[in-house]
């Protein structure tokens, strides 16, 4: 299958520092994405353009929707993972594992059980123009498992250096992982998408799926046919299920993530440093 697009790429705002996680609300047919720098988080939709949703947003960065359409989101300021329910309130769902506080979640995706599974690397900690700085009490920059039923977290994996973007395949076997670690580690970091066999709360048979260049993955998504849309130093490359590169979309400003939306999910939304871009894409 041919993946293109109709039309031209549309800058819809530019109202951010550094926009990242965007996510599409179906019942309000708006994008909701966050300004990691400026700590704050907007909504855009084509009938009130964008506005700002959240004033103060503890340094969020990756959201998704739950199972009942509530966002949730990636904090690196309180080091942990929130959910904004119905009625606006936002509650604190996860920040520590066995006591000791996360690093600074990055990206997140909700499965259809209603387990959270997000990536856990440094950036938000590292200094304080995406967070706070503060030394690692895990020493490690995982991928875990929330589970709301009971509220258990677990390591999913510990094969990632610096995961980043994160989602699953349309069936939910396989999740799919950016691992950015050639920014910290160059000569011999990663600069990956990586493709795990879920297994329960756990992740297995980790492998290279893709090499992505240039710059590095960071966030992505992937669409109901298997397509995963990466972002990279320059625009977004779409790669089949195989991890073979069948197009690219070219973007003029360095791209942090995308989501697809609209009434058919056919309209890809970029967040892309201080702006938000769409563009409408064909299938052939």
């Amino acid at each position: 299958m041919q993946v293109t697009w109709s039309g031209d790429l549309e800058r819809l705002c530019s109202p951010a520092q550094w926009a990242e996680g965007p996510v599409w609300l179906e019942q309000e047919q708006a994008v909701v994405f966050s300004d990691v720098k400026g700590n704050r988080m907007f909504r855009w939709s084509s009938g009130h353009g964008v506005q700002l949703w959240r004033a103060s947003a503890n340094y969020a960065n990756g959201n998704a929707v739950d199972t009942e359409g509530r966002v949730v989101t990636c904090e690196h300021g309180r080091r942990g993972i929130s959910r904004t329910e119905r009625n606006g309130d936002v509650t604190l769902l996860v920040d520590k594992l066995e006591g000791k506080r996360l690093n600074s979640p990055n990206d997140v995706a909700v499965r259809s059980d209603g387990t959270i599974w997000f990536t856990d690397p440094p950036y938000g900690i590292v200094g304080d123009d995406e967070g706070y700085k503060s030394e690692s009490q895990v020493i490690g920059c995982y991928v875990y498992c929330f589970d709301p039923r009971d509220n258990s977290l677990t390591i999913a994996t510990s094969d990632t250096q610096r995961p980043n973007g994160i989602a699953f395949s349309p069936d939910e076997r396989l999740l799919y992982i950016a691992d950015m670690s050639v920014v910290d580690f160059p000569g011999q970091g990663r600069r990956e998408l990586r493709e795990y066999k879920v297994v329960g709360n756990r992740l297995e048979n980790g492998r290279r799926l893709a090499e992505v260049a240039p710059g590095f993955p960071d966030g992505f998504c992937v669409d109901r046919y298997g397509h995963i849309f990466c972002s990279c130093a320059d625009g977004v490359i779409i790669f089949s299920a195989q991890g073979e590169q069948i197009n690219k979309i070219q973007v003029p400003e360095r791209v942090s993530n995308c989501v697809l939306g609209g009434v058919a999910q056919d309209i890809l939304f970029i967040t892309a440093t201080t702006s938000l871009y769409s563009l409408r894409l064909q299938y052939l």
